[in-house]
């Protein structure tokens, strides 16, 4: 895990994409809540995923819906991201203020152990995605995921921004 990763919104598609999602969200939501996970197998690798219209290599989460449970929204995530199933209650690592998002989004970073019930093929949402060691994670990290797996593995300390 080195280099300060790559910017998670740049360019005029990635930044349009997250712009039209968050003002659809806006009409739909107060304020627009997400989930994000860190998911580790029983090998210790971490779980990642390329989206198809934004840059970068992330990890699995989206927004919570009216009506669904954070922790609901959380198992939809990584089932539909990865074929994930949690394998152990998820722990709340922390909550962030997404701040270069939208000045109403927040982010609930989780901790969990999962297992995959199958590849995930890749789609119109999903580019790639695979289990890979901390010390060997793919090119094109975002810059706010590495910063979460730096504070979770202790190396810096957690910050309210996400």
């Amino acid at each position: 895990m080195t280099g300060p990763g790559i910017p998670e919104v740049s360019g005029l598609k990635s930044r349009l994409a997250v712009w039209l999602f968050h003002r659809f969200f806006m009409l739909r939501r107060g304020m627009t809540l997400g989930v994000r996970a860190a998911c580790f197998d029983r090998e210790g690798r971490i779980f990642m995923v390329r989206h198809t219209y934004v840059p970068g290599w992330y990890l699995p989460g989206g927004g919570v819906e009216r009506h669904e449970t954070v922790l609901q929204a959380l198992e939809k995530e990584l089932r539909e991201e990865g074929n994930l199933v949690m394998t152990a209650a998820p722990q709340l690592f922390h909550v962030y203020y997404n701040r270069l998002v939208s000045k109403r989004d927040h982010v609930l970073f989780y901790r969990v152990e999962v297992e995959q019930t199958a590849p995930r093929p890749p789609d119109r949402e999903i580019a790639e995605s695979g289990f890979f060691a901390l010390d060997d994670l793919p090119k094109d990290v975002t810059s706010a995921t590495l910063r979460r797996i730096r504070e979770l593995t202790g190396q810096e300390p957690p910050s309210d921004m996400w």
